[in-house]
């Protein structure tokens, strides 16, 4: 497996890092992600500009990318800023979308914003415990339901939906005016929403859809993954800073043999989770997707969880403090294992896989 960044992907890398460095300091993000609406509209517009968006889509589909590891260098560059903006919900669109050979032109362009809405409240995680239904309607359909943690639903004005059609599952847009949208923000920063549906009208995207959604999913959970890895970077190095700037007795605590210990434990746990996030975005798309993205999210959700703990840890009092960026990336870091399926649910997941 080839570990190296393609040229195109590295200009991505740098152009986004860039961007996200200048546009988006840590002040800045502290700032936009805890108010409504959880993200800065005019910096969503600069980078949807940038060409962000297209990225996240295949070629067919008019993008530019949209493999495991393009989603990789986007989501991992938003990780390393903790941007807040709404990406997650695009790129799951993005591949409901050219499921179902839907034109992308709007989302793409930033003219139409999207968010997914699978997870219900008493279906978490699995797709079968799924209950909102859909009813046809004259030439269309209505929809009615809940869901819960639409990840950038505040924002969205379509929200393609999960729903219970015939003996399976369908995917449906539904405009998110004619739904009841409560957004909020996350404990992290940024925003999700609760979407009421109540005979909502909505247009069937995809039928038959279980494929397509686990697909959405996977891709959903390797930028995650991709993102954590940023942030953990991020961490380790301002731990490593800090070794070398505070003193105890009279001199840097980074002489201290057993910080220099846990710095590289930190540093280790961030490499394992980088090569299996890297060979989850090489699986995305096929037959072991499912598999790969189930290990990754549970490594990823063990070793953000220690990095967020030891890099409070070994600040001391400061790293607790709302001015001081480690207390957002430890809280990001922590947050993440919740999306999408946390630690332990992937490890059942990858038991599962290897009892069948």
């Amino acid at each position: 497996m080839d570990f190296n960044l393609t040229e195109d992907r590295q200009m991505l890398a740098d152009t986004l890092g860039r961007f996200l460095a200048d546009q988006y300091p840590v002040e800045h993000r502290i700032k936009v992600a805890y108010e409504a609406p959880y993200h800065d509209p005019a910096l969503w517009e600069q980078m949807v500009e940038l060409g962000a968006l297209y990225a996240l889509a295949p070629e067919s589909a008019g993008g530019m990318g949209g493999t495991g590891f393009d989603i990789s260098v986007v989501f991992e560059a938003l990780g390393k800023a903790l941007c807040p903006e709404p990406l997650l919900g695009a790129l799951m669109a993005s591949r409901l979308l050219a499921a179902a050979g839907a034109d992308q032109e709007a989302l793409l362009t930033g003219a139409t914003t999207y968010a997914v809405g699978i997870t219900e409240i008493d279906a978490p995680y699995e797709l079968d415990q799924i209950a909102t239904q859909a009813k046809e309607a004259g030439s269309g359909f209505t929809l009615s339901g809940r869901k819960s943690t639409v990840y950038g639903g505040q924002v969205a004005d379509v929200i393609l939906v999960a729903a219970r059609h015939g003996a399976g599952l369908g995917v449906f847009a539904v405009q998110a005016e004619d739904a009841n949208v409560t957004g909020y923000g996350m404990m992290d920063g940024g925003g999700a929403a609760e979407v009421l549906l109540d005979d909502a009208p909505a247009t069937l995207i995809l039928a038959d859809a279980e494929a397509a959604l686990k697909d959405a999913i996977n891709a959903g959970i390797v930028a995650l993954c991709a993102e954590a890895v940023g942030a953990m970077d991020v961490a380790h190095a301002a731990t490593v800073d800090y070794f070398k700037q505070r003193k105890q007795f009279g001199v840097p605590i980074g002489k201290f043999q057993v910080l220099q210990h846990r710095a590289v434990d930190m540093l280790t746990e961030i490499e394992q989770a980088r090569s299996i996030t890297i060979k989850a975005a090489a699986e995305l798309g096929g037959d072991e997707a499912s598999k790969y993205a189930s290990m990754a999210k549970n490594m990823i959700g063990r070793a953000a969880r220690l990095v967020a703990e030891e890099s409070i840890q070994m600040h001391g009092g400061i790293a607790m403090t709302w001015e001081y960026a480690v207390s957002h990336y430890a809280k990001r870091l922590t947050m993440l294992d919740a999306q999408l399926g946390d630690t332990d649910y992937h490890l059942s997941q990858v038991m599962k896989g290897y009892a069948a």
